[in-house]
């Protein structure tokens, strides 16, 4: 099967088994590695991408359910300003332990931070919720989503 879709940002054209797993085609078939996989069966969060701005688990996900989709990976972060700040904002807080879950977070906690103004620390933490830190981070990486969210809203209002 011929799959295009936009991939950070750039159109991107793959052939592919329908029942093949995104998260092979994003690492091995396209050298994407920054979506991890961990447990295989969605229960870790370590392989979330964005589809057409939501999150998704990509191990969960074939090949087909992605034909014509807007996909983010960690590796696009940084070409959006809200991705920018957050990955900083990982590295400033200390939120960054193995670095294994950090692109799960990153990404999930992306789309949080399009509307700071509904953001508060329970947010970030149901915004979270579907990612496994095995270096019991959550402390400091719900630091870093905060810091992220008021370094956009500071920017947001001096616009």
């Amino acid at each position: 099967m011929m799959l295009t879709f936009r991939l950070n940002g750039k159109p991107v054209t793959v052939s592919a088994p329908p029942d093949r797993r995104v998260v092979d085609i994003l690492r091995e078939d396209l050298g994407l590695t920054g979506t991890k996989e961990s447990c295989g069966s969605g229960e870790c969060g370590a392989c979330t991408i964005l589809i057409d701005g939501e999150t998704r688990l990509s191990c969960l996900m074939i090949a087909a359910q992605i034909d014509g989709a807007e996909i983010t990976t960690v590796e696009g972060l940084t070409s959006t300003e809200e991705g920018g700040i957050l990955m900083e904002a990982f590295v400033e807080q200390g939120a960054v332990q193995c670095g294994y879950c950090t692109p799960g977070m990153e990404l999930s906690a992306l789309p949080l931070l399009k509307d700071t103004q509904q953001m508060d620390r329970e947010a970030i933490k149901v915004a979270l919720s579907g990612n496994l830190c095995r270096c019991t981070g959550y402390v400091k990486i719900v630091d870093a989503v905060a810091r992220a969210g008021a370094i956009i809203a500071e920017k947001r209002d001096k616009a």
